[in-house]
């Protein structure tokens, strides 16, 4: 993403982000239309809904097709602590970062085989679609990735658990998004992707606990590779040799 296609994303989220923390924005409320919207902030239209795509992403809008776009319920509390400011703090690593996930997900995925209802799958499908339609566009395949792994975490019908894995999500979001320009394979992803819904939609339980495993294993060394990529090369050969935790 440009830096000045960057700059107005964060336009957007900043400006939202002030009107939800002064009240002017409440759960639930309707966001004014898209075209109203981008001439109040004098933006384009695109992006805006970059910047809303961001904030659905992280759980804050909840964009509803042919409806609107609204504060979603209980939102995450953006401006507050979060587990990327915890990161920072204590050192959190990348990797301790994907060992939480890869053992939180992996259940949930299975618990989402179990218990997940039609809407579930039928949110899942269209995030897939929108995967493959959007493999040429790093930011934007990076928005519906993380739709499609919140939905599995709704879909599990445990929301302790879908609240902790949305607090791992929105700081893995925070950091991937640095490094997303650097993807390389993403319809590799997109592919794993669908393997996991079908799992899901089969309720295949052990499949889709395998197959998630499967894919973070892989989003895990990807994402190592975009990281390095940006480094310079004497940083990137350091972290090339650093030990790494056996696989779980």
């Amino acid at each position: 993403m440009a830096k000045t296609d960057t700059h107005m994303t964060m336009r957007v989220v900043n400006h939202i982000r002030s009107m939800i923390e002064s009240g002017g924005l409440q759960p639930g409320d309707r966001i004014p239309p898209e075209r109203e919207f981008a001439r109040k902030l004098r933006i384009s239209r695109a992006s805006l809904r970059t910047g809303i795509g961001y904030l659905a992403a992280m759980g804050v809008m909840d964009v509803r097709h042919g409806v609107g776009t609204f504060v979603a319920d209980g939102p995450p509390e953006i401006g507050k602590s979060s587990l990327s400011l915890l990161g920072a703090l204590h050192g959190f690593q990348s990797w301790q970062m994907f060992e939480a996930r890869r053992i939180l997900e992996s259940e949930l995925a299975a618990l989402a085989a179990e218990r997940g209802h039609e809407h579930h799958f039928a949110a899942l499908s269209e995030e897939v679609a929108e995967m493959y339609a959007t493999v040429g566009n790093a930011m934007e395949y990076l928005i519906h990735d993380i739709r499609f792994h919140r939905v599995i975490a709704q879909a599990s019908g445990n929301p302790i658990l879908a609240a902790l894995m949305e607090t791992i999500t929105s700081a893995l979001y925070d950091e991937r998004r640095k490094t997303a320009e650097r993807s390389r394979d993403l319809k590799e992803s997109a592919d794993l992707h669908r393997e996991i819904y079908r799992a899901i939609r089969t309720r295949n339980a052990a499949e889709a606990r395998a197959v998630m495993k499967r894919h973070l294993a892989m989003a895990q060394s990807a994402q190592d590779l975009e990281a390095m990529a940006g480094e310079p090369k004497s940083d990137a050969r350091t972290r090339k040799g650093r030990p790494r935790p056996a696989e779980v």
